[in-house]
């Protein structure tokens, strides 16, 4: 009779508990809106929102060392095509994901063609004209039938399906919790698997990836692509979630806003999507309540408090504590 290694033994505890801890988690999540207020409630909704985007931006950025300024126009993209099929075609709002993200995924892999032949800070520069330049095309006079000129587009909150007995801010945190939780998932099982590495090769290696084969140019505009998806996926969920889209709404403080996310998160991390997602949403909240009269100076002192004491944000300093504990356990 065999027995097991104390190796796998260890291993299929620490498996046991990431479950459980992962399945209180989730119970956590699904009782919040119910402890908390509707506007609280809606806060958590555009931490959701928020976390998709993120976490589409650390594929390009922190999974494959592209440099984004721009992926607040893809949110604008996304936001205004939801709008516009609900407001003048009478789109239902959950239809309006696939097509914000398909719409977005062509054009995020059509701007990484021409791309490709940039690198650090000249791609910057360009996804920075990018974000720069959507607000005014979105006021642009020969578009005002479709985007509602810089007047936008309202558009009214869905109401819970079945009849369910919740608010219809409670039943939109749900909806953007399951669909939060189907991108991850598709995210997480993408990124480890042979596109991620072949991601991270071309971010580390670009010459050596190539040398094994890696088609660099596809990948890349991939990855812009798919990440264009996400922040798409988002920025639809964003327009249902707060009912409004206007141009001053997607300015370029908006894709700075996403690069602090998933710097703060943690590059190349997945869950580092959803602690960026935390920061950006009240963080700046906090500053305010702190400071009414210089808000930005707080949060500015928040921003480097955090990089300080976090140079590999949330994510790394969760994992170097997590692993430390566990040797000190083991010793």
């Amino acid at each position: 009779m065999t027995t097991a290694s104390p190796a796998v033994a260890a291993s299929a505890g620490s498996g046991k508990r990431r479950i459980i801890g992962l399945v209180l988690l989730l119970a956590i999540v699904c009782a919040l809106p119910f402890l908390v207020s509707n506007y609280r409630t809606f806060q958590f909704t555009l931490v959701l929102i928020y976390a998709i985007a993120l976490l589409g931006l650390n594929i390009l950025t922190g999974y494959n060392g592209q440099i984004s300024l721009g992926h607040g126009a893809f949110y604008a993209i996304g936001a205004y095509v939801a709008a516009i099929l609900m407001d003048k075609f009478g789109v239902p709002y959950w239809l309006t994901l696939p097509a914000a993200g398909a719409v977005c995924l062509a054009v995020g892999f059509l701007f990484g063609l021409p791309a490709l032949r940039l690198e650090g800070l000249y791609l910057a520069l360009a996804t920075f004209a990018l974000g720069v330049s959507m607000p005014q095309l979105l006021k642009y006079k020969n578009f005002e039938h479709w985007t509602g000129g810089v007047q936008g587009i309202v558009i009214a909150k869905p109401d819970p399906p079945f009849g369910l007995p919740i608010s219809q801010d409670q039943w939109l945190y749900f909806f953007c919790l399951a669909v939060m939780l189907v991108m991850f998932a598709l995210g997480a099982n993408l990124l480890r698997g042979r596109v991620g590495r072949a991601l991270i090769a071309i971010r580390d290696q670009p010459v050596a990836a190539e040398a094994m084969g890696v088609n660099n140019a596809l990948y890349k505009s991939l990855a812009f692509g798919v990440s264009a998806m996400y922040t798409g996926i988002a920025g639809a969920l964003g327009a249902i979630a707060v009912q409004f889209v206007a141009p001053d709404s997607f300015s370029i403080f908006l894709s700075i806003t996403f690069l602090v996310g998933i710097v703060i998160g943690g590059l190349a991390s997945i869950s580092g999507a959803v602690y960026g997602a935390i920061f950006i949403q009240f963080v700046p909240n906090i500053a305010d309540q702190i400071s009414k009269a210089a808000p930005w100076a707080i949060y500015g002192v928040f921003l480097i408090g955090f990089m300080y004491l976090m140079p590999v944000g949330v994510a790394g300093a969760i994992r170097i504590a997590s692993a430390r504990l566990k040797r000190r356990s083991e010793g």
